[in-house]
């Protein structure tokens, strides 16, 4: 990967020892042929998507008639390709599908597969091989711990009918067929007395095992404009050899002079794959080396939202994935088309719903989550989330799928998106081996064929070790700060860098943003400083004091300290002020030094305000003591300054603005409050204010202190949803989204600091700090081939 500072539009003065480091590792990665073939592989899996062939559905796409001999195919050439593809042990099916938990698939593709060859007389020797398969691995088909083809129940005993309609045996016992086939009819019959929206869409998928449907209406509701019945090429196949519909026909002609000879699965389905590679970009935090695809794609995607194209509004879980990903980047989009998935009962009136496919559910709940403060989605996010956890308590521990997809639903319902740290979750992502479900199941396996695994692994694993490297050497340069400027002789103060630096790294982790980062970790362990100078380390006087030096910024003259730690935390403050007024030069063309002093006299002030309320046992009313609270929250010096050093330029209308001032506003109330609530033990043995005791002291309803704490959590939650609604906005906002999304970092922070406890006072995420910036990523040899 040739990452380029100098290139990046970021011409930031940093450390001469991290840029001889970047420009010997760019210089590396350029001449190595190896890691720049990886990248340009994967700009091609984003360019097209190549879908594993399907044996069975090209079995039922080889047993359509021709309209002028119904004794003769229509397309010779499935039926040549099925004679020319059997596997050694006599079936077909995927490639390498001999897991387990292919049984039942590779069984159904193989009874299919020989039906359509008795069906034209062909192939004896073929149809032997493939029957001694089925007789060999009969007793996978009613061992309930393989995981089913969608429709298996209905359609396998359908094929047996179908067989014996063509005088053909197949070896499974008249016990075993008889009782498929009474379950079949009951199930069926089942059906039919409750029936549904859900229920109907479902016989007409499974067209091919029922040979019943006799009314085209029923099913014709479900016919695509390409012609096709739920892009099934089986479905298709099987309505035209019944009803012999035109429509049908043309989605049949178009798919064999594409693909010649032997059909997908499912067509199309290049839209779904190709957001699902998004996300997995992104999920391991190397989308950025694939920008320029990226936009392309999505602005294709947006193209065909605001048309209303049928293969992403009509596929379920493509619709739930576009919606989260054309919100993320700033696309106008709008929820309309998961409205009538708010209930569950919207849900189970569709295929996926009948069907109860898991990963269509948790597409909706992340959906859900990405546009939280929507009551439709907060209703759809509510049940997705009871249906996901209910899913999990029932799991079937049997396949590589399910395994790998029950591992998705935990890490999903574990780490919400608004209490996860990018890096963090791209770390656990690698861990977990697998970036890429490539073998899914429908009615039949199939894999995304040019999609490896292996290269995106690679990348990711050497991206996430070298911007490591980089935190770890940031880390270096941080610890001799702290030294140089006497930080570690204030014996008052807490010692938390690790923590206000692992939340930058894990959110601005990127190499380009190294100054934010700096900027972001110096701000941190600064008002961690003077948080405590305030509280327990500085007499009135002291505090005054600090307060007067950065008033009198520029004062010509000799600084007059009342003490020792006064003067050790102006000179850090003074230097690490006009320190980032100089870089942020660098990226805004104008001096914002001002911006800063500014800053950081509010937040003073503020505390001084709070110290002498507490000194005077004062009891402020609720919204003075948040008025105030906010801001000595200490949010400012650490997210307002990373703003300037993102990259976009921030005129002074816009720093001024009452939306940036909002931005600010909503994360520092919501951290205010979840602090409150987390230290309210602990502050008020301290004789602290403190919004739970303050709530407890004018509570008027004689709610109890639960109550009143569960309270304050909604009003907390209802902060973060509106922070979220604001960053998103585009319309009318003058804040480029990359400075919004800075407020958005650090409210994910907050909610994982103190989603259990105050976790910046305890040492309980010390684990997740070492793992994102000290222990590089290394995994199994098997997981990168």
């Amino acid at each position: 990967m040739s990452i380029n500072l100098r290139s990046s539009g970021c011409s930031s003065p940093i450390s001469a020892t991290l840029e001889k480091r970047l420009e010997a590792v760019d210089q590396t990665r350029a001449n190595n042929v190896s890691f720049e073939q990886t990248k340009d592989k994967i700009r091609k899996m984003l360019d097209k998507v190549e879908l594993s062939v399907s044996p069975y559905d090209t079995s039922w796409v080889a047993m359509v008639p021709s309209p002028s001999s119904q004794n003769a195919p229509l397309f010779p050439q499935c039926v040549k390709w099925l004679l020319e593809n059997q596997h050694e042990d006599g079936s077909w099916g995927l490639d390498n599908h001999d897991h387990q938990s292919l049984k039942k698939d590779v069984l159904s593709s193989t009874l299919a597969s020989i039906l359509a060859l008795k069906k034209w007389g062909t192939g004896e020797r073929q149809i032997n091989k493939g029957l001694q398969f089925i007789e060999l691995n009969s007793a996978s088909v009613t061992d309930e711990t393989i995981q089913k083809p969608a429709g298996f129940d209905i359609i396998f005993p359908g094929m047996i009918e179908y067989a014996r309609d063509l005088n053909l045996a197949i070896p499974l016992g008249s016990e075993v067929v008889d009782a498929m086939i009474r379950k079949r009819d009951l199930d069926l019959k089942c059906d039919s007395e409750r029936f549904s929206k859900g229920t109907e869409a479902y016989l007409a998928y499974v067209l091919e095992g029922t040979r019943n449907l006799k009314d085209w209406d029923l099913i014709v509701k479900y016919q695509r404009k390409n012609g096709s019945l739920f892009d099934s090429p089986a479905t298709t196949a099987a309505a035209f050899t019944q009803f012999g519909n035109d429509g049908c026909l043309r989605y049949l002609c178009s798919l064999l002079q594409k693909f010649e000879a032997a059909v997908p699965t499912v067509y199309p389905f290049d839209q779904y794959a190709r957001l699902s590679l998004i996300v997995t970009l992104e999920s391991l935090g190397i989308d950025r080396d694939f920008k320029t695809e990226i936009k392309s794609i999505l602005d294709e995607t947006y193209r065909y939202w605001l048309r209303g194209d049928e293969e992403i509004r009509l596929e379920l879980a493509t619709c739930a994935l576009a919606f989260r990903l054309l919100l993320a980047h700033g696309y106008d989009v709008s929820y309309d088309p998961l409205k009538p998935f708010a209930e569950e009962s919207g849900f189970s009136d569709t295929l996926e719903g009948y069907v109860k496919n898991t990963f269509s559910v948790l597409e909706l709940f992340k959906a859900a989550q990405s546009y939280p403060h929507e009551s439709a989605l907060k209703k759809q996010c509510s049940w997705t989330k009871q249906y996901l956890e209910m899913e999990l308590s029932n799991w079937l521990k049997t396949s590589v799928r399910d395994k790998y997809l029950k591992k998705e639903v935990e890490d999903a319902l574990a780490f919400p998106s608004y209490a996860s740290l990018e890096r963090s979750d791209h770390r656990r992502k690698l861990l977990n081996g697998s970036v890429v479900e490539n073998t899914r199941v429908t009615k039949t396996s199939y894999r995304l064929h040019n999609i490896c695994s292996s290269d995106i692994l690679k990348l990711a694993v050497d991206d996430f070790n070298f911007c490591q490297s980089i935190h770890r050497e940031e880390m270096e340069r941080l610890d001799r700060w702290i030294v140089e400027n006497r930080l570690q002789e204030l014996k008052f103060a807490r010692q938390k860098l690790a923590y206000c630096y692992f939340s930058g790294a894990a959110t601005l982790f990127s190499p380009e943003l190294s100054d934010a980062r700096i900027s972001w970790a110096k701000g941190g362990v600064l008002t961690t400083v003077v948080d405590d100078f305030f509280d327990v380390g500085g007499s009135k006087e002291e505090l005054e004091n600090l307060i007067h030096l950065v008033e009198k910024w520029d004062l010509i003259g000799v600084p007059e300290y009342r003490s020792e730690n006064v003067e050790i935390i102006f000179s850090v403050l003074r230097d690490t002020i006009l320190e980032t007024g100089d870089k942020a030069f660098t990226y805004q063309g104008r001096t914002v030094t001002h911006h800063i002093v500014k800053i950081w006299l509010d937040l003073l002030k503020s505390m001084l305000r709070e110290a002498e309320l507490s000194s005077d046992k004062s009891t402020p009313s609720l919204e003075d003591y948040m008025e105030n609270a906010y801001i000595s929250f200490a949010l400012g010096p650490i997210v307002l300054p990373a703003t300037y050093l993102i990259g976009p330029p921030l005129p002074e209308k816009t720093v001024d603005s009452h939306q940036y001032n909002q931005l600010y506003k909503l994360v520092s109330t919501m951290g205010r409050l979840l602090n409150d609530i987390q230290g309210f033990k602990r502050e008020s043995a301290e004789g602290k204010l403190n919004a739970v005791s303050l709530h407890m002291r004018h509570e008027r309803d004689n709610r109890s202190k639960e109550e009143i704490i569960e309270s304050m959590k909604g009003l907390a939650e209802r902060k973060r949803e509106e922070l979220h609604k604001l960053v998103l906005e585009e319309k009318g906002s003058a804040i480029p989204r990359e400075c919004k999304e800075v407020f958005l970092k650090m409210s994910k922070v907050l909610n994982l600091f103190y989603r259990e406890d105050d976790g910046f006072t305890s040492d309980d995420l010390m684990s997740l700090v070492k793992s994102v910036i000290y222990e590089p990523v290394t995994l199994q040899e098997e997981s990168l081939t």
